[in-house]
């Protein structure tokens, strides 16, 4: 009886022990994973801001000015004019008072049981 239980307890340690092992190799595999992830991240980020940098100094205005100067006529290219903007003026006021006789018109058809909205839909062919 003894020697059934030790001989299971052996065949259990052993199994055990083979499981650990496996696991321990599992983690150091996932953590080398992890490792070159993150050499990988630096890596890009590191390309990622000299980009970055070569970027701004390709849109300096130092850098592109000779560039459109060059092009100009191919691409037909002009210099804005102040009068392509509006003007404050050009803006239409305010009305002084709202129109509230419209509001005032479709609040008491709506009291009256009249949906204008149904009404146009049906005068359209919606349904």
């Amino acid at each position: 009886m003894i020697r059934n239980l030790n001989i299971i307890l052996i065949f259990t340690s052993v199994v055990m022990l083979s499981g650990v092992y496996a696991l321990k190799f599992a983690i150091e595999h996932t953590a080398s994973e992890r490792t070159a992830l993150i050499a990988l991240i630096d890596s890009q980020e590191g390309d990622l801001s000299v980009l970055k940098a070569d970027e701004a100094v390709l849109n300096q205005p130092g850098h592109i000015e000779p560039i459109v100067k060059r092009h100009q006529e191919a691409l037909a290219i002009v210099p804005v004019a102040q009068k392509q903007f509006g003007a404050f003026a050009d803006l239409p006021m305010r009305p002084a008072q709202p129109d509230n006789a419209a509001l005032d018109a479709l609040l008491r058809s709506l009291d009256a049981g009249v949906d204008p909205i149904d009404a146009i839909l049906t005068s359209e062919g919606i349904e």
